[in-house]
């Protein structure tokens, strides 16, 4: 439970980190939260809790892929900011775009066996 704990702890500390020095400098909040902070804790916390390289190894590869369908939030986002929408709608369809494009690649990984995802 300590274990569990902790994790929290520290992803949590990550999170308002991030997000108090956005306030101050919307740049370097935003270079950290573009380092892989979380993939690379969660990637430690699973080689802890398993001691299986190879499994931490296949869900690095897992989130190369699903990182570049996620970028299309970060242009969807601020596109319906910039053209008007507020901020829940630019958020919405961010999310949405984002799904969409989640089940496109799937889609393609399944269509072709690609196995991307071990």
């Amino acid at each position: 439970m300590a274990t569990l704990l902790f994790k929290v702890l520290i992803t949590a500390i990550l999170v308002i980190a991030i997000s108090e020095l956005g306030k101050r400098s919307t740049f370097a909040g935003a270079l950290l939260a573009s380092l892989p902070l979380m993939s690379l804790l969660a990637l430690v916390w699973l080689y802890r809790d398993t001691g299986d390289a190879l499994r931490a190894a296949q869900m690095a590869s897992g989130i190369f892929w699903l990182v570049l369908p996620s970028l299309l939030f970060f242009l969807v986002f601020p596109f319906g900011i910039k053209t008007g929408w507020g901020f829940w709608p630019a958020m919405g369809a961010g999310i949405v775009a984002t799904i969409g494009a989640y089940i496109g690649l799937l889609a393609v990984d399944r269509g072709f066996g690609l196995q991307l995802f071990g």
